[in-house]
């Protein structure tokens, strides 16, 4: 009985929301709870499946390839006896769990370090001097490494073995000079010039293509034209190997080429030439537009 002047109170029952009425209310409590559980389940099952006999090793590439691009994000040159010793040492500690169930994770951070420190120890075998401000009437001996016939213009690589210029002691290996088409001497002769050389062109605005990063691991240091006439004369010392490859291998596309546009004419012959030997200057504009609006571009970019 209540007393005479109080409030009556109500009496209830205290309770919880249901689970499903709590989770469309507030979305605090996950709806189909065992619908996660099953997803979570067949992830493991897939992952056990991947990582078995087998099926792991072509993963290695990937994640070796990942350690190489994780190289070239870096903000500084990393230091080559660090990286090499980490990655020795995360490799043996992988063989050292080859039969536990940490190998799968352990091989692949492995194979990530190994990516980091190859790509770490090629920036460093190849490294070479390069060119820093322009340098006008440089004097350059050297060999032809390669020749590239263009459609309005002629370029080769020169391996350089004596260089003279003013105001500047830098001596670089290679430099890529382009000339007057049909005026580039052929690979392997040994070559006396005067030229303007310039620094690699570096990318035209942040993310696009570095050309400077392509011509380093080429081993070119700089880049111009030859200034008056290109003198060969007798090498102070013999090509090598490599170079005798290289010219070989240049006589056999000129006469390739050669053969070619004997057969054929037009655009057949273009194409043809262009795709065997690699010599793009005679394909007509049309075509060439043509085959980069359909999407073919990158058939003639590869060839030869």
């Amino acid at each position: 009985m209540a007393e005479p002047g109080r409030p009556v109170r109500s009496q209830g029952i205290a309770g919880t929301w249901p689970a499903g009425r709590a989770a469309s209310a507030g979305g605090l409590a996950p709806a189909g709870l065992d619908l996660w559980t099953s997803l979570a389940e067949t992830l493991r099952a897939w992952l056990r499946a991947e990582a078995g006999a087998g099926r792991l090793l072509p993963w290695v590439p990937v994640a070796f390839g990942c350690g190489i691009a994780l190289y070239f994000s870096a903000d500084h040159e990393p230091v080559l006896w660090v990286v090499a010793t980490t990655a020795i040492a995360l490799l043996l500690g992988a063989a050292l769990l080859r039969r536990s169930r940490l190998f799968a994770p352990a091989i692949m951070i492995a194979a990530v370090a190994a990516g980091f420190a190859v790509a770490t120890w090629k920036t460093a075998r190849i490294a070479h001097p390069v060119l820093a401000k322009s340098l006008y009437s440089v004097s350059l001996s050297g060999f032809v490494e390669a020749r590239d016939i263009r459609e309005r213009t002629d370029r080769f690589v020169l391996r350089v073995t004596a260089m003279e210029a003013q105001r500047s002691d830098v001596r670089l290996e290679r430099v890529r000079l382009s000339v007057r088409k049909g005026t580039a001497p052929e690979v392997g002769s040994f070559v006396q010039l005067k030229a303007r050389l310039m620094p690699p062109l570096a990318p035209v605005r942040p993310g696009s293509y570095d050309f400077s990063r392509d011509m380093f691991f080429q081993g070119i240091g700089a880049s111009g034209f030859a200034m008056g006439a290109i003198t060969v004369a007798a090498p102070p010392e013999t090509a090598g190997l490599r170079l005798r490859y290289a010219a070989f291998m240049q006589g056999l596309r000129d006469a390739i080429d050669a053969r070619i546009r004997a057969t054929l004419d037009g655009d057949n012959r273009a194409i043809a030439t262009a795709l065997l030997t690699g010599r793009r200057d005679a394909i007509t504009t049309p075509v060439n537009d043509a085959m980069f609006i359909s999407g073919l571009g990158h058939v003639l970019s590869i060839s030869g």
